[in-house]
């Protein structure tokens, strides 16, 4: 049974500072083609950069379990664990959402997510580019208390009272573009929360800026910023070489291979060209984006260069910094 993300689910995910199913999958899944059948190494280069205290690891993303050889080698070598961020996407099958939240993963969601679970559950179909395109503005416009009058935007959305994921929308008192952007309000507030648990439960942060899966290095985005300087905790950039030809489809068997994953220099609020201290905004809001959201781009900017650096030639940025995976309202289905 498949179902979007919604507030409740969200609210009933919990983390563990020693997850013992991230230990089970090790131990049934990745050790015997790691290391009995030895047809899988991996080499982490510069991983005495990391600091003691824990980290945000900044990642590319090349394929779909690029994480899964760093989180197995960095708790067998260093004994410590992560707590990932995936896409929302992810916990709407029962099966797949309890394997992730038992493997520590944290969902993350966005307004096109929102906008586009809401069409399907709605009018049975996702919305063509053109009405997401619209959908977007509209929601844009209003989280940015702009004037705006949408078009080409199905009626039923617009009008049918029903429940969005959790939170009731009524037509006559709002509006589906204020309806949206209060239930993303309240689901980063969640969000942030996790990330905050992890934080006190002492796990590092896996974090891919990308947003996407794509062979080659594109740009980042905000998010890394405002969780790390909401922590105020350091980032790590980390350079994933080679595991798109152990994972190059959606098996999660390896294939013979070798990975590299190459550590940088920490980045701390001191070492940042770009920072906002924490307390001065409120994560994933338009209000801090509207603020902040300049220094946001520019840390994350930094951090991706940096990455870029850590890379072998197939891997980084393309001239455009464009990404090659899904775009639109494609991502979230």
């Amino acid at each position: 049974m498949s179902v979007a993300l919604d507030l409740d689910r969200l609210d009933g995910i919990r983390l563990s500072g020693s997850p013992r199913f991230q230990r089970v999958v090790a131990r049934t899944l990745l050790e015997p083609s790691y290391e009995w059948g030895g047809r899988v190494s991996v080499t982490l280069e510069g991983a005495e950069r990391v600091p003691d205290e824990p980290v945000i690891f900044a990642m590319n993303h090349t394929d779909r379990f690029n994480y899964w050889p760093f989180q197995l080698y960095w708790w067998k070598r260093h004994d410590r664990y992560t707590a990932t961020w995936v896409k929302g996407k992810y916990y709407e099958s029962r099966v797949v959402g309890t394997f992730m939240e038992w493997t520590n993963n944290i969902p993350t969601v966005s307004r096109g997510y929102l906008i586009t679970k809401d069409f399907l559950q709605t009018l049975g179909r996702r919305p063509s580019d053109r009405e997401y395109a619209a959908l977007r503005a509209w929601v844009n416009a209003v989280a940015e208390g702009q004037p705006h009058v949408p078009s080409h935007v199905p009626a039923a959305i617009a009008s049918r009272p029903r429940d969005i994921l959790g939170r009731r929308f009524w037509p006559q008192r709002e509006s589906y573009a204020t309806a949206i952007d209060d239930l993303f309000r309240r689901m980063m507030r969640r969000f942030v929360a996790l990330n905050e648990e992890a934080a006190a439960l002492g796990l590092d942060l896996l974090v891919f800026p990308q947003g996407t899966r794509s062979v080659r290095l594109s740009e980042g985005h905000v998010g890394l910023s405002q969780i790390a300087m909401h922590l105020d905790r350091p980032v790590v950039p980390v350079g994933c070489n080679g595991t798109d030809r152990l994972y190059p489809g959606s098996s999660p068997i390896a294939r013979p291979g070798h990975a590299v994953y190459r550590f940088g220099a920490p980045i701390r609020r001191g070492d940042a060209a770009a920072w906002t201290p924490r307390g001065t905004f409120e994560p994933f809001t338009p209000e801090a984006e509207r603020a902040h959201g300049a220094t946001f781009q520019a840390f994350v900017d930094d951090v991706m260069e940096r990455i870029d650096g850590l890379l072998d030639e197939p891997y980084r940025f393309d001239r455009d910094k464009r990404s090659g995976g899904v775009e639109g309202s494609k991502r979230f289905v």
